[in-house]
């Protein structure tokens, strides 16, 4: 049995978030930059991934999109570094919605290959990332995309990924 002291320095963190909207006839008319651009201007609510995890998007154009992140200590893994399945997440996200950016109404996808480099470590205390990611490809069938973290504060390099999806049709 592990037991380990606690101490009055407790932290709590909460979010609250909306639940994903029906898929309405007027949405499946939409593009997917429609959607995103909606999700934006704040006609849709965001993806409750983003109030989990702490991060927005904050821009959206064809084969873009750009979402910032604020690491924090809730974030972090055993060895006291932002854990990075935080920055996995921001990738996939950018990613993902880059390819989003560029399907037709109607259409959506879902991410088959994942890859993630983390480069360098991300603190608690490390400023707003920015990740931006960009559609190379965009298809019938499949779709890919590539982005990177940068630190706003610093300009540098944090981590940066590729992503294959599956581009689904309507039926």
């Amino acid at each position: 049995m592990t037991t380990y002291e606690t101490s009055s320095a407790t932290r709590s963190r909460t979010h609250s978030w909306e639940p994903r909207p029906e898929m309405t006839p007027d949405i499946l008319t939409m593009t997917g930059r429609e959607i995103l651009q909606g999700a934006l201007d704040g006609m849709f609510p965001p993806a409750s991934i983003m109030s989990t995890l702490g991060f927005r998007l904050t821009d959206v154009g064809d084969g873009f999109t750009a979402f910032e992140g604020d690491p924090g200590d809730h974030l972090l893994n055993p060895m006291g570094t932002v854990h990075g399945g935080f920055l996995a997440t921001l990738l996939d996200s950018a990613l993902g919605s880059a390819v989003m950016s560029g399907l037709p109404a109607g259409a959506a996808y879902t991410t088959v290959q994942l890859g993630v480099h983390l480069v360098r470590p991300v603190m608690s205390d490390t400023p707003t990332l920015r990740c931006e990611g960009r559609a190379l490809h965009v298809g019938r069938t499949t779709a890919t995309a590539e982005a990177q973290v940068i630190g706003t504060h610093d300009g540098k390099l944090y981590a940066h990924g590729t992503t294959t999806c599956a581009v689904l049709q309507a039926s």
